[in-house]
């Protein structure tokens, strides 16, 4: 079984009316190898004509942005040409690459209507071979994503990238990652064997968990060891978990604002690049 280091508690950073959790970067957990960040936006219940999610135009560049949808939408658009809205239970995978600007604000008509709003946004670092990549997009809906039941249909996990079990996830990670959301009812359980070499995100979105006889709650974020493969998880309640895997790249991380990169070099040609416009020009 695999140990447990540290259960780490999100720290609670609102945005304007949206509050907001993170688990990490924070002062006891800045990273793991691979994952970078993760900000928990909600639930956060909206009123009639309200502005919606905060979040105009930005740039990335040097790593991969993943977006959980489980209350709401979300309408993304970036310089690259892509747009889409997407609904409850489903994701955006945004590959920054070498670099472009983006939005995620809420659709008119919830904006109009109001309503529950809940995402999560990740931040998947890219290796130096594959920081300057040509930017891309993928935006998918509930009945998109590969849904897998367990344990007499008391679980089900939810597949992004990756392989679970002989199934494969609709998108294909550039390096490897195996991306899920996992659902279960109360007493629902879940075994899983994850290679000693990979590192492993696992947050509990809501509800509580017992995971390697340890118990953890909502908005708390687990980091193990790279030792033992066998996770085991059992729900103390109604619970929903972000859970996924992937090998490090032992690389030195520099990451200023919305970019991450090798060095400081980089992070200073970033700026320039974003700037010059080379990122490309918002037209909205």
């Amino acid at each position: 079984m695999r140990s447990i280091k540290q259960i780490h508690l999100s720290v609670v950073d609102p945005i304007g009316e949206l509050p907001t959790f993170r688990p990490m970067p924070t002062v006891s957990l800045p990273h793991l190898d691979p994952f970078l960040f993760v900000n928990h936006h909600g639930p956060h219940e909206y009123r009639p004509g309200n502005q919606g999610l905060p979040f105009g135009p930005h740039p990335h560049r040097g790593f991969e942005t993943l977006t959980y949808i489980f209350k709401g939408d979300i309408v993304h658009q970036d310089t690259q040409g892509f747009k889409s809205r997407i609904e409850a239970g489903g994701i955006q995978w945004m590959t920054a690459g070498s670099g472009l600007l983006h939005s995620e604000v809420s659709s008119e008509e919830f904006r109009a209507h109001g309503g529950a709003e809940e995402v999560i946004q990740l931040w998947l670092n890219l290796p130096a071979k594959l920081k300057m990549t040509e930017p891309n997009y993928v935006g998918l809906s509930k009945n998109e994503i590969t849904h897998i039941s367990e344990d007499d249909r008391k679980v089900v996990v939810h597949l992004i990238s990756g392989d679970w079990r002989g199934q494969t996830g609709p998108v294909e990670s550039l390096t490897n990652l195996t991306m899920t959301s996992v659902d279960l009812k109360d007493g629902g359980k879940l075994a899983v064997d994850i290679p000693t070499t990979h590192q492993v995100l696992f947050y509990v979105v809501s509800g509580a968990v017992e995971v390697n006889s340890r118990t953890a709650q909502m908005h708390e974020l687990v980091e193990f060891g790279m030792d033992g493969e066998s996770i085991e998880v059992m729900a103390e309640e109604k619970s929903r978990l972000i859970l996924g895997h992937g090998e490090p790249f032992n690389e030195r991380i520099v990451a200023h604002g919305p970019f991450v990169m090798n060095s400081e070099a980089e992070i200073r040609q970033a700026f320039q690049d974003y700037q010059s416009g080379k990122m490309g020009v918002w037209r909205g």
